[in-house]
């Protein structure tokens, strides 16, 4: 059956022999302001989807990117369909309470393994002619989906020399909606966004014994200028005119094999993460003989592991295979010397205890939505039961998305603070209904219904039937005048409801952070 054809967005893609040079400069993007306060500390969860991708077992993600527009996050996983989330309504949930669980709002099967999927980037949610989606999977054209209903609006087909099927591993449309360039073995496939069908183009990068080798693994548009660049799994990133020609630029031997690539929103920066790699490398394009500097990033695995730059192109934000999530500010410059200089992260913070294979921001919002993760295996035959410790779940157990909110507490939010709370100091302490909000340090800052809110430093506030909230230094806690804080964490010496004495060594499920039988240092029926 043939594709129907694809509407043109109005006032978008122009006709597909339009130069760049014709088009006025893109619009720059309303820069995103993270405060500084949220910066220097870890973003708090606020909306989950673990139970969408739990039906199968094992099915985790293979990444997740916002719509343009910021109206919803598209999701890929190992059950070879693509989810779109509806951005939520703002309440986030009140500490110590479970996330909110998303429910995806369309569900796209493809056929097989899918290789690629990218936004249509002039998408609007109010022209839903512009809500596209295209996918590329093993044995299968490329295909272009509507966002809101999930129907097939085209295809796109590539072919070998021997006439087989040829499905491209990564895809990136130019910044005006026009084409869409497909990564293929030691070429690029051209495809017209508005001629659907067999209409694309192939370009070859390797020629007589020059160019790129291999599959291009990922593939990335520059914003300001008709350049793109391409990542091949044989080690070697290529800069190219959209118009044609040979390389602009080529690196040939990177130390591993590029599989996400990113231009700042200035376009004088390209970033590239590789496979089995412990480095971002970031060029500057005016001066692109050396690297400009090296993001240390762990990545154990073969899988692609996106990254994301906010909108003023400052700050960048990546996880890795070990479930931490990194940013690093950009512009500091590096501490030291080196080839490439390394840059430290400026924050690094544990998401989960599965790995972060996807990491994007959302364009106008301090939101970060997460995917997770590629199973982690202990052992090449390990099983969940292995690997796991007191710290958290077995690894391949935390499969899902999450949105993360980096900035300041919406006002009136008062599960997280009072009205006009900035994110600042005491955020994260009161439970909803407590609305005495107090500096740390504030000894006497509590009512009796307060039992999981206190700042670290505060020692002495409270109440003697207060269960769940005791800290280190707190004296007040034993029998009067005791000094003692061998014990002050754990609980009273006539206290019997904690670690009975046919406890084997499992902590009653009422008191989950005590200390078994044989901590002699802890132990309230031995009366020390």
């Amino acid at each position: 059956m043939a594709a129907p054809m694809v509407e043109a967005p109005q006032g978008a893609p122009p006709p597909p022999g339009t130069t760049h040079d014709a088009e006025p400069p893109p619009e720059e993007p309303e820069a995103l302001e993270f405060p500084p306060s949220a910066l220097g500390r870890p973003p708090r969860p606020v909306w989950g989807a673990r139970e969408e991708f739990a039906h199968r077992p094992h099915n985790f993600l293979r990444g997740c990117k916002w719509a343009p527009d910021g109206s919803c996050v598209l999701t890929c996983s190992d059950d070879n369909t693509l989810r779109i989330f509806d951005l939520p309504s703002p309440p986030a949930p009140p500490p110590g309470l479970p996330l909110p669980q998303l429910v995806p709002a369309l569900r796209v099967p493809e056929g097989d393994t899918i290789y690629d999927f990218t936004w249509f980037p002039l998408m609007d949610s109010t022209q839903p002619h512009t809500c596209l989606v295209a996918a590329s999977s093993r044995d299968n054209p490329v295909h272009l989906w509507d966002a809101f209903d999930g129907t097939l609006r085209g295809s796109f087909r590539a072919y070998s020399h021997l006439e087989e099927p040829v499905a491209p591993h990564s895809l990136a449309f130019a910044p005006d909606g026009s084409r869409l360039l497909g990564g293929c073995d030691g070429a690029v496939r051209v495809f017209p966004t508005q001629r659907p069908g067999r209409t694309g183009q192939e370009r070859r990068l390797h020629q007589g014994g020059q160019g790129q080798r291999g599959l291009i693994g990922c593939l990335a548009f520059s914003p300001t200028q008709p350049l793109f660049a391409c990542g091949s799994y044989g080690r070697s990133l290529g800069l190219y005119a959209m118009e044609g020609g040979g390389a602009l630029a080529l690196w040939p031997r990177l130390p591993a094999a590029p599989t996400h690539l990113c231009f700042s929103p200035d376009g004088n920066r390209l970033y590239a993460g590789g496979r089995k790699d412990r480095h971002i490398l970031c060029w500057d394009l005016r001066r692109p003989e050396h690297p400009l500097l090296g993001l240390e990033r762990w990545v154990g695995t073969n899988q692609r592991v996106t990254f994301d730059l906010d909108p003023t192109g400052r700050f960048l934000v990546s996880g890795d295979t070990e479930g931490f999530v990194a940013v690093w500010d950009t512009l500091t410059p590096p501490p030291g010397s080196g080839d490439p200089p390394l840059l430290p992260p400026h924050l690094r913070f544990r998401a989960l205890r599965d790995c972060i294979n996807g990491t994007s921001l959302h364009p106008e919002l301090p939101l970060l939505a997460t995917a997770s993760g590629q199973r982690l295996f202990p052992a090449p035959w390990g099983s969940d039961e292995e690997g796991a410790d007191e710290d958290g779940p077995p690894p391949g157990g935390d499969n899902r998305l999450q949105l993360w909110w980096w900035g300041p507490d919406p006002p009136g939010d008062d599960g997280w603070g009072t009205p006009g709370d900035t994110g600042t100091a005491d955020d994260d302490c009161h439970p909803p209904g407590d609305a005495d909000c107090h500096p740390p340090g504030d000894a006497d800052c509590h009512p009796p219904m307060d039992a999981d809110c206190h700042p670290s430093t505060d020692a002495d506030c409270h109440p003697r039937e207060d269960t769940d909230c005791r800290l280190s230094g707190d004296n007040g806690w034993d029998t009067p005048g005791d000094t003692r804080t061998v014990y002050d964490s754990c609980h009273p010496p006539r206290d019997t409801d904690c670690d009975v004495p046919e406890d084997t060594g499992i902590n009653h499920p009422a008191y989950a952070d005590c200390d078994a039988p044989g901590d002699a240092g802890c132990d309230p029926l031995r009366g020390y």
